[in-house]
């Protein structure tokens, strides 16, 4: 039991030290990319918001026309 346990920690050892060698392989964005990046999801998530309110008025829209002419 104690030689399973010892390769439980060896294997969980070297899974430490591979995933530190594959953190020094990181490129991490600057902060002006990171600002970049940041406004440019702001301005996708606001242009999804607009068009999403315009297809939600236009449904609502045709339904209020479908029960007045039909309710």
């Amino acid at each position: 039991m104690a030689k399973t346990k010892q390769k439980f920690f060896t294997r969980v050892a070297g899974w430490f030290r591979g995933m530190k060698s594959e953190l020094k392989k990181v490129v991490w964005p600057t902060p002006k990319q990171t600002t970049n990046n940041s406004l440019v999801v702001l301005a996708v998530c606001g242009a999804s918001a607009v068009v999403l309110w315009g297809c939600d008025e236009l449904a609502s829209g045709v339904v209020r026309i479908l029960i007045t002419l039909f309710g």
